[in-house]
């Protein structure tokens, strides 16, 4: 296939939009197929696939590097130095997809990399103990709570949470309430 298949700035320009929607801000469920189709008609698959891959891998080192542009355009002009490359007008279109698009897409990787999460409700109830290997313990008060948390317009229910961040919720939980209730 020849080089100039590739060229060209809109349908590169395109193509970077589409993974950054894929990859960066969650809207998912752009293939591959799609892509090509409407971009790369002409390209077929199995040479649409490898360029695809390349440009995918270029966009997450860019954005995962979080790269200003001296930085952006020494990654860039090593690229097209490179055997298998891109060429002088791919790199000149994604440094020009990058300056229009870093702002919103490294805000996208912050709000997807915090754990900002709120308590949106919380129930508890004192129950008995009836089963334990310890008999002593038996109808022993133990008091269940229950902790809703929601983490960016989604809501975990303490049930369905990891095990890991529920150990550390009530470690966090418990260490704030001692400083709260101190024994005299």
């Amino acid at each position: 296939m020849a080089a100039g298949e590739f060229e060209g700035g809109k349908p590169l320009n395109g193509l970077l939009n589409a993974l950054a929607q894929d990859t960066f801000h969650g809207h998912p469920g752009i293939t591959e197929e799609l892509l090509r189709s409407q971009l790369y008609p002409e390209v077929p698959p199995e040479e649409f696939r490898p360029f695809l891959a390349k440009m995918r891998g270029i966009l997450k080192s860019i954005a995962s590097a979080d790269m200003d542009f001296n930085q952006l355009e020494a990654f860039l002009t090593a690229q097209t130095k490179k055997q298998g490359g891109i060429t002088s007008d791919q790199a000149a279109v994604i440094s020009k997809f990058w300056k229009s698009h870093k702002t919103k897409i490294r805000e996208s990787l912050m709000n997807q990399s915090r754990w900002n999460s709120g308590l949106r409700g919380l129930s508890w109830r004192v129950d008995g103990k009836s089963q334990s290997r310890h008999s002593a313990q038996i109808h022993t008060p133990v008091a269940i709570i229950e902790l809703e948390l929601g983490k960016y317009g989604q809501v975990y229910h303490a049930h369905s949470l990891p095990a890991l961040h529920l150990l550390m919720l009530v470690f966090l939980l418990a260490s704030d309430l001692s400083h709260h209730f101190k024994p005299h």
